[in-house]
């Protein structure tokens, strides 16, 4: 969980790098068509596996289409809140996808993935929030940003927690007691 989490950051960063040079009606257009003939394909991949297999393909298949339209509007009119928008659809995807292959496991494991795709959603999204506040311009921006900071911060560490938490589910007595300890107090809750 914690490689994709790097993983998914490492795509935010590059993606917040990108975006130089607005695209024409025309080749949006093309590119819109290109979009929706690559989601089909992605989804006729998806026709020959089964159960989970095939509910995982089509979120990925789904997700990339999501993205590939959210950076396609974020090139075509570039804005602090397109850029946004391209970080909140690939968290969304990521976290539907995580979704899905959480529905393999039963029982704790299933709660405790549940609960890591969400921490690393909440992550991704309040990661999204501050980027987008450093771009923007304002007076009072370096007030902005300490509180935005401070409100993605604590998001972030009430779902670390939650998941944590999750994991002593798994555990009893003292052994549960003091895993919920440790949490607590490297949560700060």
């Amino acid at each position: 969980m914690k490689t994709r989490l790097l993983m998914l950051t490492v795509a935010m960063s590059c993606m917040f790098a990108g975006s130089a040079m607005a695209m024409t009606k025309a080749e949006y257009k093309t590119h819109k068509d290109q979009i929706s003939a690559d989601y089909k394909v992605n989804k006729d991949k998806c026709g020959t596996l089964k159960d989970n297999a095939k509910d995982i393909c089509m979120s990925e298949a789904k997700g990339a289409e999501k993205i590939a339209k959210a950076e396609m509007e974020a090139q075509y009119k570039p804005s602090a809140k397109h850029t946004r928008d391209v970080a909140m659809t690939k968290a969304d995807a990521a976290y539907d996808t995580a979704k899905e292959k959480c529905d393999d496991l039963a029982g704790n494991a299933k709660d405790v993935c549940v609960k890591d795709a969400k921490a690393a959603h909440v992550t991704a999204k309040e990661n999204a929030k501050v980027a987008k506040a450093a771009m923007e311009t304002s007076n009072n921006k370096a007030e902005k940003m300490a509180d935005v900071k401070k409100d993605a911060n604590a998001e972030k560490r009430e779902a670390n927690y939650k998941a944590a938490k999750e994991r002593c589910d798994s555990l009893a007595g003292a052994a549960k007691d003091t895993c919920q300890n440790d949490a607590k107090a490297k949560f700060g809750m």
